[in-house]
């Protein structure tokens, strides 16, 4: 006695379906968290990358210091931090900083005309307010008190932080951009 097996149509895509259910959102989710995990250790690199350049570059040439925000953010041209739409060359802030003799830094309030305008300005005094002893670079959404830049998920469904840490860089002024032979600034 021989029995027809039944035939069961459809089975494998019920299953397929029911897996998807589950493996999609998870496949999802780690592409969300990967790309944040990617703009959490790139965003301090960035500010690192800008505050190395900084120290070198002529302050007083507005073309140099473009040039600077968008090597930083690993571009050419003045789109936004790959991954990030959110992160652009303007969320960059450069701060000239001076030191007290106690230490202390403070923004320096009226950048010298030009970078041998402020190495004299250091032979004169070191601890002046108007010598550039440091250079601070910070990532910033816009404003005032510089608020951390928010994050937008690709995915709205995955929960992630709202905000992204804050990411700063305090380097030493070096050259500032100035070459030795550099005729004085007007």
């Amino acid at each position: 006695m021989t029995t027809e097996p039944t035939r069961q149509r459809g089975s494998a895509t019920v299953e397929f379906g029911m897996v998807c259910l589950v493996f999609m959102p998870l496949l999802f989710a780690m592409f969300e968290y990967g790309r944040l995990l990617f703009l959490w250790n790139a965003l301090p690199e960035v500010t690192q990358r800008a505050a190395r350049a900084a120290a070198i570059t002529d302050f007083s040439n507005s073309a140099a210091m473009q040039a600077l925000r968008q090597a930083a953010l690993f571009r050419d041209d003045d789109s936004a931090l790959p991954l990030a739409p959110n992160v652009s060359s303007a969320n960059l802030r450069i701060e000239y900083l001076w030191q007290n003799g106690a230490g202390e830094l403070a923004p320096v309030s009226v950048l010298p005309a030009c970078p041998l305008a402020n190495r004299i300005n250091c032979a004169r005094d070191p601890h002046g307010p108007s010598c550039i002893s440091f250079v601070r670079v910070s990532l910033c959404g816009s404003g005032a008190d510089c608020p951390a830049l928010s994050y937008e998920p690709l995915l709205p469904m995955v929960p992630v932080p709202a905000v992204m840490p804050s990411s700063s860089a305090l380097v030493a002024a070096e050259s500032l951009g100035y070459t030795p032979g550099q005729s004085p600034c007007p």
